[in-house]
């Protein structure tokens, strides 16, 4: 299983069985639109602060994901989940009436990443039949913590980024006992092998640039993943990051050219396609714990069981600076969760 000095491939690779995705009017105005199970035209979600409504995002997501799984709350072992706020509150307050055993993540927008990679390992090794990773994020919740009040009216530079309002949950599960309309007459796509990524630090303060903080720790990881299985770019279909965005994705393919990879033809990043730039003010491109986690399942899981791709680099990527860290004149740095998904029938 264990591949160079990080990487994983599992001998009996854990199926995506069955995923959902529930995101905001903004979301769904974007290229992605036509792939969202639901859309909440209510920013509030029917709740009176930002906060609830993003646990009532994850609530909602949740059992939708679970009702098209044909499953119940009982029949998943174990969640991995989590969000930008601090402490995880919108996942703690989102979750607790599910009766899940939680195992809560923070990777800042990394987060879909890490919960899939720690549910494929959990199945993998027999300690769960079927578990749910889901992570989540919401605009104001972000503005609010990380930024500015809404209501403060701040100017945003053109590096910044857009704070998706959105929340994608995945089935991660024992192959031979997978179930749910995904995965009829076998599984759709697997989840073939991780690279946990490392904390790189690039040195960058500026917390409207985080693409830039993160795309050293993305070029990081697929150099890793390469050296780990003996292997080049042209292995995948499609190498996917995390949110990027318009800079982060330029830096990227920068820092790889320098290693001698062109990445520009199988790169794609979640930020740069989940809102359309030219009609969306969005500045640099979407972010947040719930940009891939949406991404992943409107885009990324559809095509590869639509036999577009039969095989993807999902790297999510995340900034880990706090409001603490960011006001002490901390830098922000990075990390990138790789998670190798194939289409069911390379295992066949």
């Amino acid at each position: 299983m264990q591949k160079g000095n990080a990487s994983i491939l599992f001998e009996k690779p854990p199926a995506v069985g069955c995923w959902g995705c529930i995101a905001g009017k903004k979301e769904a105005e974007g290229p992605l639109g036509g792939g969202l199970d639901r859309t909440e035209t209510d920013d509030r979600l029917g709740q009176e602060t930002w906060e609830a409504a993003e646990s009532e995002l994850q609530r909602r997501t949740a059992r939708l994901t679970l009702k098209k799984a044909g499953l119940k709350a009982a029949d998943i072992r174990y969640l991995f989940a989590g969000d930008l706020l601090g402490q995880l509150t919108a996942t703690s307050f989102g979750v607790r009436e599910l009766g899940i055993p939680l195992f809560g993540l923070y990777g800042a927008c990394s987060t879909m990443g890490e919960a899939m990679a720690l549910a494929a390992v959990t199945v993998h090794a027999g300690a769960a039949d079927r578990v749910l990773a889901m992570a989540s994020s919401h605009f104001a919740t972000a503005e609010k913590q990380f930024r500015f009040p809404l209501g403060y009216g701040a100017q945003r530079p053109s590096s910044a980024s857009w704070t998706v309002t959105g929340c994608g949950a995945v089935v991660v599960e024992n192959r031979e006992t997978a179930a749910g309309p995904e995965t009829s007459g076998g599984c759709a796509v697997t989840i073939a092998g991780v690279t946990p990524g490392r904390i790189v630090d690039a040195g960058i303060r500026d917390s409207m640039n985080m693409g830039a903080a993160m795309a050293p720790a993305a070029a990081h990881t697929i150099c890793r993943n390469l050296e780990d299985l003996q292997t080049d770019l042209s292995y995948y279909d499609r190498i996917i990051t995390g949110d990027l965005g318009e800079v982060g994705s330029r830096a990227l393919l920068d820092l790889l050219k320098k290693e001698g990879l062109d990445l520009e033809p199988v790169h794609a990043d979640c930020g740069k396609e989940i809102y359309d730039r030219k009609r969306q003010d969005v500045h640099a491109g979407g972010s947040g714990s719930g940009c891939c986690a949406v991404t992943l399942c409107a885009r990324i899981l559809p095509n590869l069981r639509a036999g577009i791709w039969k095989r993807v680099l999902f790297l999510p990527t995340g900034a880990l600076l706090s409001p603490v860290s960011f006001n002490e004149g901390r830098s922000v740095p990075g990390i990138a969760h790789g998670i190798i998904l194939e289409a069911c029938s390379l295992r066949d």
